[in-house]
């Protein structure tokens, strides 16, 4: 649920729970103090007379008794005066919170309850000044209100005769207190529990996910990117923790990324000192066997000489390799990619390359296994620098005066599979996975016997993966070796645009038809 609709939610609990929880209540406390007064009292009404018409209600706590001295009134005026059955009506109204005064004419001559009475004593209504009803009665206020029946008779010698039954409101029907007793602490009740509710909701709902980013913040600004958190809502909350991990994971593959460049620039730096090494320290050699003296013929000088132009165009290539792979590595090579016919392609580089190595008394080979009208997409420049770097790594290390290399195109779906398989000595195979890596050779001595500066094949991998292939080798000892990649058909431009676009991180490459 979203904030939003949570906060609708909200609303909707703090102004309906209350009132069902209010309605609930206070109709169970009703009907239990109802069923009270009506088993204490032995009267019979309903919920609306007690709300309309509580007077009413009242009335009737005395009517069984007010009826009865009415009727003697009436009938046995007489029996009225007689003491003992006066005090014996009293002792029955006070069980119901009341009591009977008795007046001869103006002389009070019978008070059930002394302390009460004094309170309404100079209120006494005269004699005939009353209700005939049944249920009649004057309700006296005042500081202690008390509702008053009045029924007059003469006595036998003639004296005006009034007997009073007084009920104390504040007394009488103490279940309508106890009620509103409840009814306040109900309310409380409600407001805690409502409010309670609330409160579990919302920290569930927002508060606890709310901590759970707190307490990953804390831990990120610590540099623990491995606190992973997990919150199971789908509100905005919930989202942002989501976006939270998603940053934290990014983050930390950047460092990762960092921490790698970083060991790969250390490593960078040690292979370059490494390699720029060996022709400094050959080149510094033969210069001063020249100073000193060392090279006293002119056939020696020459040698000398030409030992150490040829160690400088070692270390320029290697300078030149180095920059190359830098800007390869760090993706600031710009390609352009086109639409070519393959065997077109691959003829050329061929017979460009044929008259180099036929010098070196090595034949090269060409076989097309494709269809001649098959396309595909690629950096011609990059790719040519892909077939050098191989053809000429199989020519340094063919370790025999003749050779053969041999370059294949083969249907691989929608990819063109490439193989350059030469005949020479072979790569271990402990050596076969690494051949790729930067600055790796097979000999550990690293001396450079054969020249090159170990970045040809790292290189060609970096530019066949830009080109959305892959690359890899086969070799076995004293047979020869093959190094195999691929590069992708022209058949859908959006599908090749896409592909290339994610290889190039989100750059949007133009390809030229």
């Amino acid at each position: 649920m979203n904030l939003k609709n949570r906060l609708k939610m909200s609303f909707i609990i703090i102004i309906i729970l209350p009132i069902c929880l209010a309605v609930m209540t206070g109709k169970l406390i009703i009907e239990y103090q109802l069923n009270s007064i009506q088993k204490t009292y032995d009267v019979e009404f309903d919920t609306m007379q007690v709300i309309t018409n509580p007077i009413q209600i009242l009335n009737r706590v005395t009517r069984d008794a007010f009826n009865r001295i009415k009727t003697k009134a009436i009938k046995t005026p007489w029996e009225l005066e007689d003491l003992e059955y006066i005090k014996a009506l009293n002792s029955e109204l006070q069980e119901k919170y009341s009591f009977l005064v008795v007046r001869k004419d103006q002389e009070i001559i019978f008070v059930g309850d002394s302390a009460k009475f004094s309170t309404v004593k100079n209120n006494l209504p005269s004699y005939n000044n009353h209700s005939t009803e049944v249920d009649g009665g004057t309700y006296i206020g005042g500081k202690n209100p008390i509702l008053l029946k009045q029924q007059d008779f003469l006595y036998q010698d003639g004296s005006e005769g009034t007997i009073f039954v007084l009920t104390d409101v504040d007394n009488v029907v103490p279940q309508i207190k106890a009620s509103a007793i409840q009814a306040v602490i109900s309310f409380v009740l409600i407001i805690v529990i409502t409010a309670f509710i609330l409160i579990v909701w919302l920290y569930r709902g927002i508060i606890k996910p709310l901590d759970v980013l707190k307490r990953a913040t804390k831990e990120m600004k610590e540099g623990n990117l491995n606190y992973s958190i997990s919150v199971r809502t789908n509100d905005e909350i919930g989202q942002l923790c989501e976006d939270f991990e998603e940053m934290r994971i990014h983050l930390k593959e950047l460092i990762e990324v960092k921490m790698q460049y970083e060991e790969n620039s250390r490593e960078l730096l040690s292979n370059i000192s490494h390699d720029l090494k060996t022709p400094l320290t050959a080149i510094k050699g033969y210069s001063e066997g020249i100073i000193d003296g060392v090279a006293d013929t002119p056939e020696k000088l020459d040698r000398y000489v030409k030992t150490i132009y040829t160690k400088a165009n070692d270390m320029s290539s290697l300078v030149d390799e180095l920059s190359l792979y830098a800007r390869i590595d760090n993706n600031t090579v710009p390609y352009n990619f086109n639409i070519i016919g393959i065997d077109d392609y691959f003829s050329d580089c061929v017979d460009e390359l044929s008259f180099e190595l036929e010098i070196k008394n090595i034949k090269l080979e060409y076989e097309n296994m494709v269809s001649p009208e098959c396309k595909v997409i690629v950096d011609t420049e990059q790719l040519k620098r892909v077939i050098h770097n191989i053809v000429g790594n199989a020519v340094k290390y063919m370790g025999k005066a003749e050779g053969t290399i041999r370059v294949r195109l083969t249907d691989a779906g929608d990819m063109v599979q490439v193989s350059v398989e030469d005949d020479g000595c072979g790569i271990a195979a402990k050596d076969l996975p690494n051949i790729f890596e930067r600055f790796y050779r097979a000999d550990a001595s690293r001396n450079s016997k054969q020249g090159g500066s170990g970045l040809g094949l790292a290189i060609a991998k970096k530019v066949i993966e830009e080109h959305g292939g892959n690359i890899w080798a086969k070799s076995e000892v004293g047979v020869g070796t093959s190094i195999i990649f691929t590069i992708m058909k022209w058949t859908d431009k959006e599908r090749i645009e896409k592909k290339l676009s994610k290889i190039k991180k989100g750059l949007v490459l133009k390809v030229k038809d």
